[in-house]
C-alpha cells in the first residue's frame, strides 16, 4: 500500500500498519525529504515518493521480510531496497530527533527472575550383550 492509500486510515490503524503514530512518520519524512527527494536533479530518479521510500523501510523494520520480496512489492530490486534501508538508517539516526529507550528505561519495568536448573548428565543405558543375541537366533 503506498502513501496515498495509507494517508486516509484511522490513526490508530496507521500506527496498526506501520509500527509508528502519523505524526512521527511526518515528522521523518520532514527529516528525510531534503536527503531523499531527487525531483529535478541529476542522475536517476527515484520511482517512489519520499513518503513510499519511508514506508519501505518501516516495512522492513516492521516486518522482516528479505529485501527481494519487499522489492517485488515495491517494484525495486534488492539491491535498491538494501542501500535505501541503510541510508535511511543513518538519516534518521544522525537527525537525533528519534531515539529508542535508553537501557536504564528497559530495564526499570522488568519483572522478578527466576532461575531454574536442569540435571543434563550423560547416563548409560543397559543394552544386551551382542553374543547373546546369537545365542537366541541359533535357538
Amino acid at each position: 500500500m503506498t502513501y496515498d492509500q495509507l494517508k486516509h486510515l484511522k490513526p490508530s490503524t496507521f500506527k496498526r500498519r506501520c509500527g509508528v503514530h502519523l505524526e512521527t512518520f511526518n515528522q521523518m519524512v520532514e527529516v528525510l525529504r531534503p536527503h531523499l527527494d531527487r525531483r529535478g536533479k541529476r542522475g536517476g530518479q527515484t520511482k517512489l515518493s519520499v513518503a513510499d521510500q519511508l514506508l519501505v523501510v518501516l516495512e522492513y523494520w516492521r516486518e522482516y521480510r528479505t529485501y527481494f520480496h519487499i522489492g517485488s512489492s515495491w517494484g525495486l530490486s534488492e539491491s535498491a531496497v538494501c542501500r535505501l534501508v541503510h541510508k535511511v538508517e543513518h538519516l534518521l539516526m544522525d537527525s537525533g530527533q528519534f531515539r529508542l529507550p535508553g537501557k536504564k528505561q528497559l530495564y526499570q519495568n522488568g519483572g522478578s527472575w527466576q532461575v531454574g536448573a536442569v540435571d543434563v548428565t550423560q547416563r548409560p543405558i543397559e543394552r544386551p550383550k551382542k553374543t547373546a543375541g546369537l545365542l537366541q537366533r541359533q535357538a
